[in-house]
């Protein structure tokens, strides 16, 4: 007899076990973390993995473009993968070869070893941050998921706190390779939590049978939905902002406003800190407004925190006001992003693993790529870190209210 929480027979006579919401709040929370532990742990020792390895600033930041352009490749990836072969696999295979891939970062001899170490990182830890993600659509929708990806970002927004925190307080005692050695040890433990904790959550009746024809109607059906399409887009100006926020504010507060870099992670955590408290603020405001209100008024308020934040940079009023402005930019910021995906993935359920992939890859892509172009153009300064965020938010708003809102308010319970 079957529990009322079993589901239906992933294998005969074997119940597909359902998560509740505090263990997949937890156990996804941790995996959602690998984005964040592959950038943050070591973004304090970031101008020193430059001068150890005898390369400019431009190719230490283009270490985490590397990872990220890998992250967000990966979910085109896994995200199909684990469409067609359940969830499990491909998480498995992608934690264990993070950890591998770790070791290898560690003992890289030059930059050009460690930034193609760095991108086969980045593919293997996307199946943790896609597959996350997919496994949260089996199992919630609509509102429900929304609040689900506000817990888990509750849980996953603790490792930007702690993580560069830890950094900084490691690089007390290692070099920039101690940290690598570090991030191989969390992706060992990440594989136990995988075998032990997370079960399998897509039934075998809602998997697709593989093939180039099957995963091309999946992208098609992905790519017909103008929701979706509106909510990716905004997206990925969204990762532009982002991005250049995480690979230049290291270089930003230490080298141009003096920073060390013990207090340079107090400053990055506060903005850790902040973007949770505005994914619990979308929690607790989205049962009454909607996942699409409480989504403009995330985007428009990001808009708004970046536009103060090229303006306080401009006056010159000094590292406080930066990093006050930056600390309201990823308080918006957290505002918007579950909602976001949760009207984004309102549609889709078995195609969930190919719908997330797709979403994924364009926050993870293309801000790697646009990030140290503006940075190449313009330093890695305040003034250019301020205009390119303030540039890409600002068109992330503008496809918000244009595209993602008239199609939101077509869209049943958004």
């Amino acid at each position: 007899m079957s529990t009322p929480h079993s589901g239906s027979l992933d294998e005969p006579g074997r119940p597909r076990r359902r998560m509740g919401t505090l263990h997949a709040m937890l156990v996804l929370g941790m995996l959602e973390a690998f984005g964040p532990l592959s950038m943050d742990l070591y973004l304090p020792q970031l101008p020193q993995l430059a001068e150890a390895l005898d390369t400019s600033d431009a190719l230490g930041q283009a270490t985490m473009s590397a990872c990220m352009i890998g992250l967000g490749l990966g979910q085109l990836i896994a995200g199909p993968l684990s469409d067609r072969l359940g969830r499990r696999p491909p998480l498995l295979a992608g934690v264990a070869l993070f950890a591998v891939l770790s070791v290898v970062c560690a003992v890289a001899p030059t930059i050009e070893v460690l930034l193609v170490a760095r991108f086969l990182q980045g593919l293997a830890g996307s199946a943790g941050i896609v597959i996350c993600l997919a496994i949260a659509r089996d199992q919630f929708e609509g509102i429900e998921l929304s609040r689900m990806l506000s817990l888990l970002f509750l849980v996953s927004g603790t490792a930007p706190i702690v993580a560069p925190v830890v950094g900084g307080q490691l690089s007390r005692v290692m070099d920039w390779r101690g940290i690598f050695w570090v991030l191989g040890g969390i992706g060992l433990a990440l594989l136990v939590v995988v075998i032990v904790a997370v079960p399998e959550t897509l039934d075998r009746d809602r998997r697709h049978g593989g093939g180039l024809r099957v995963l091309a109607g999946h992208t098609r059906a992905v790519a017909r939905d103008g929701l979706f399409v509106a909510v990716l887009c905004a997206g990925a100006a969204s990762g532009v902002a982002f991005f250049t926020y995480l690979s230049m504010s290291s270089f930003v507060l230490q080298d141009e406003f003096g920073l060390s870099p013990q207090t340079f992670s107090l400053a990055f955590a506060a903005g850790a800190l902040a973007s949770i408290a505005g994914g619990q603020t979308s929690r607790l405001i989205v049962r009454r407004w909607g996942p699409l209100r409480v989504y403009l008024g995330g985007v428009t308020a990001t808009f708004a925190a970046t536009t103060v934040l090229l303006l306080i940079t401009i006056a010159g009023w000094g590292v406080e006001g930066v990093v006050a402005a930056l600390v309201g930019f990823m308080l918006c910021a957290g505002v918007g992003g579950p909602n976001g995906h949760t009207l984004a993935l309102a549609r889709h359920d078995s195609r969930a693993g190919t719908a997330s992939a797709v979403l994924g890859m364009s926050s993870f892509l293309i801000g790697p790529l646009v990030a140290p172009a503006a940075a190449g153009i313009g330093g890695a300064s305040a003034i250019t870190m301020a205009t390119t965020m303030a540039v890409s938010a600002g068109v992330a708003a503008l496809i918000a209210w244009t595209v993602v809102r008239p199609a939101g308010l077509r869209a049943p319970g958004t």
